[in-house]
């Protein structure tokens, strides 16, 4: 069984472990985990993985926001159909985790869903901590073998990139000119570095501004679509089905 829930962490030290695997990730603000002698700070970009019994210390650098997974050990290894699904992986030491754009995009869909009234008793929320879970599953353990290189991909000159152009089309050779790399040797470098290909990245990117503006104002949705690149409000809506489960229009009920 897995449980989703939204806390503000408190500013004073605290300690204490339970039985449950746990996923913490920063929805606003920011705290300083340690778990096992590993320390680190979760953030909207951090998320700390906690494996169950395991005594960890924690406190609120101010106001925050948290999202909690809780995950029961004993349904980890068999929450999905296939053993490749086995999130008992996840757990098998504490992790502190670098959330890429696309993450960052689906725990936005998350806090919303998680804030409307009821919305932690809905039908989507009961499956967003198994979509959380299976994503950084993927993002750790399904990348491509790394390549042998001593360029650095900087993300960051690439996720300001995309924000400033998020209206426009952005092509691989214009990402991989901002760090200054081909572009055949940018797609590879790329995929090991983000572990996804520029356009999913990129894509990922449209979706989440594309969320936070549906949820979040009453731009019409067709506007919407143009700001964040979309060909048409139609697209935008196609899009945003296949990732976040529910059309533009019903979002944004939701966020009413």
């Amino acid at each position: 069984m897995i449980h989703t829930r939204i806390l503000d962490l408190p500013v004073h030290c605290a300690t204490h472990s339970h039985s449950q695997h746990q996923l913490i990730v920063g929805l606003d603000g920011c705290a300083d985990f340690e778990v096992m002698g590993q320390g680190g700070a979760v953030s909207r970009l951090h998320a700390c993985l906690v494996p169950g019994h395991e005594a960890h210390a924690f406190s609120g650098r101010g106001t925050n926001h948290m999202l909690i997974l809780d995950l029961a050990v004993d349904t980890a290894a068999n929450i999905e159909e296939t053993p490749n699904d086995d999130l008992s992986r996840l757990f098998e030491k504490p992790r502190f985790v670098r959330l890429d754009q696309g993450l960052q995009g689906l725990l936005d869909f998350a806090a919303h869903q998680l804030a409307v009234p009821g919305g932690s008793q809905g039908p989507i929320s009961r499956h967003l901590g198994g979509v959380l879970l299976h994503t950084l599953h993927d993002r750790l353990f399904s990348r491509p073998p790394a390549i042998q290189t001593t360029h650095s991909l900087d993300l960051s000159r690439i996720d300001n990139f995309i924000r400033d152009r998020l209206d426009q089309p952005v092509s691989v050779a214009e990402m991989a000119a901002q760090v200054h790399i081909s572009p055949s040797h940018f797609h590879a470098l790329f995929k090991q570095r983000a572990g996804q290909s520029p356009h999913q990245y990129l894509l990922s990117a449209r979706i989440g501004e594309a969320v936070r503006l549906i949820c979040n104002s009453a731009m019409p949705l067709s506007e919407v679509a143009s700001r964040c690149g979309f060909s048409s409000q139609s697209a935008l809506t196609h899009a945003v089905r296949q990732r976040c489960g529910e059309t533009p229009r019903r979002l944004r009920m939701d966020a009413r």
